[in-house]
């Protein structure tokens, strides 16, 4: 399986797109400051995933959860998990 993920920064409240084929690996990665693209940001929850057979439909829905329509439509269906987490 493929995964698509967003992580929410319990810190800045910024959130972070990212695609994986092993989820709990990655996570931990991302928690224990060993991603150059989250490090010194965290720490982090995982707030959304989804999952995929097949690797570049999950990059592209990557590609498109980072696009500008992506997120909009990302933070409309999350607007209650947003709103609770801070």
């Amino acid at each position: 399986m493929y995964y698509v993920y967003v992580l929410k920064s319990k810190k800045t409240g910024n959130l972070y797109t990212g695609f994986t084929k092993d989820l709990r690996k990655r996570f931990n990665q991302h928690n224990s400051n060993l991603s150059t693209y989250t490090k010194g940001r965290g720490p982090f929850e995982l707030i959304y995933y989804e999952a995929s057979t097949d690797k570049f439909d999950a990059m592209a829905r990557e590609r498109y959860l980072k696009s500008g329509m992506g997120k909009r439509c990302l933070k409309n269906r999350l607007k209650r998990s947003l709103s609770l987490t801070g």
